[in-house]
């Protein structure tokens, strides 16, 4: 990895989490980064100038009244002198003024004056996270653009425990170090889906499967880095959009999901399948809840749910195809059937189990072709996601120029 020569401002909010962002400058400059801090009123009462000033090697600004550098214009030299503009910690507060054009501070007109890509690093109670205010503020930013970066989940600083957390300084340095990777994907349009489907059987149980969604939202955010234009179908899912996503539609049932990838498929150059959809649905499914019978089986008749892929391969005009096989056994066998089988132009391969695969953080992929195969070891899946995408990204310009 490296960021050598690149630049990047570092806009500091107020918040607790301020103190991984001295850690943050540290690591971006490891591999190489120019790092300028551009501090919030807020944010001095959590960290001082001092010590960014020391970690970055330039001077800290604070204020848009700063009379000798604004002689110079130096909101707008800022501005123009960013490659990327990262805000970590990203308060509540932050987030309304960027949602609202405000640009009654230094960080928020810099924000404002330039036209590098601008990453939200959010922190903030739990509660406040999910609040419908900051939930719109967030969806208005990612339809202009802005890429979010987490929020992770987990203990929090107020003792809550939920989403809301600023992602560790390693993990911000990566999104930054993938941002200015190899945009393989430039100027296409790219499908994905994600995450298992579910099929009711009562209005209080329903058939579904062990999919998280996470190697399906990595593929999504790697495409985005890659610089295509993505639109997300995901099933029932806790996760967040991915960074640079420029659609979500969240579906529940295999039908859903099959509408709207073929809707979204219509206009795309490539579909990447990663969902888990279901095989099958309850035949009927009940209006009341279904009452157990002491000593009698309950028997469910189950219909075959459409083939999403199939159908498709099966049109005239049809973007480049790549499917998912997540098999337990025979995993050639299946993978290389099903590649024939719906007509895919590529199949990505996986064994369920051992730690890989659904509920695991890791996983390994086979990609197999119809002239070639390609493994690709095992890995976080969000690392196999960029390997993953620029084997197609390869494929792609093979097959279709």
């Amino acid at each position: 990895m490296s960021l050598a020569q690149r630049r990047i401002l570092l806009g500091v909010s107020g918040g607790i989490a301020a103190y991984k962002s001295c850690e943050l400058v540290r690591r971006l400059r490891d591999l190489g980064a120019e790092v300028r801090v551009v501090m919030t009123e807020g944010a001095t009462h959590f960290v001082s100038a001092t010590t960014f000033q020391a970690l970055s090697g330039q001077p800290v600004r604070m204020s848009l009244w700063d009379a000798e550098a604004e002689a110079a214009m130096g909101h707008i030299e800022l501005a123009r002198w960013a490659e990327r503009i990262l805000i970590a910690p990203a308060s509540a507060d932050l987030i309304a003024r960027l949602a609202h054009g405000f640009a009654n501070d230094l960080l928020t007109t810099v924000c404002l004056a330039s036209a590098a890509p601008v990453y939200l690093a959010p922190a903030m109670n739990q509660q406040m996270w999910a609040h419908p205010a900051v939930q719109a503020n967030i969806d208005t930013l990612r339809q202009r653009g802005v890429h979010l970066l987490g929020p992770a989940s987990g203990d929090q600083a107020c003792g809550d425990i939920g989403s809301g957390r600023m992602l560790e300084p390693m993990e911000l340095r990566e999104a930054m170090v993938a941002s200015f990777g190899n945009l393989v994907l430039r100027g296409l349009k790219v499908v994905v889906s994600a995450g298992p489907t579910y099929e009711d059987i009562d209005p209080v149980r329903f058939i579904g499967n062990r999919s998280s969604g996470r190697m399906g939202f990595a593929v999504a955010e790697a495409a985005a880095q890659a610089g295509a234009e993505v639109t997300l179908v995901a099933g029932p899912v806790s996760l967040s959009t991915p960074p640079g996503v420029r659609r979500r539609v969240d579906v529940r049932s295999a039908a859903q999901m099959r509408d709207a990838v073929v809707d979204a498929a219509a206009q795309a150059d490539i579909y990447i399948a990663a969902a888990a959809v279901g095989d099958y649905r309850p035949a009927e499914v009940a209006d009341y809840k279904l009452k157990k019978q002491a000593g009698a089986p309950l028997e469910l008749r189950l219909s075959e749910n459409p083939d999403i892929l199939a159908t498709l391969a099966a049109q005239t005009v049809r973007p480049f195809l790549v499917g998912f096989a997540a098999e337990t056994h025979d995993v050639e066998r299946y993978a290389r059937d099903k590649l024939q089988r719906k007509g895919l132009d590529m199949i990505a391969a996986n064994q369920v189990g051992g730690g890989l695969g659904f509920e695991a953080a890791d996983n390994a992929l086979t990609l197999y072709w119809a002239d070639g195969v390609a493994d690709l070891s095992r890995a976080s899946k969000t690392d196999l996601a960029h390997q993953l995408v620029a084997k197609v990204a390869e494929r792609y310009r093979t097959v279709r120029g």
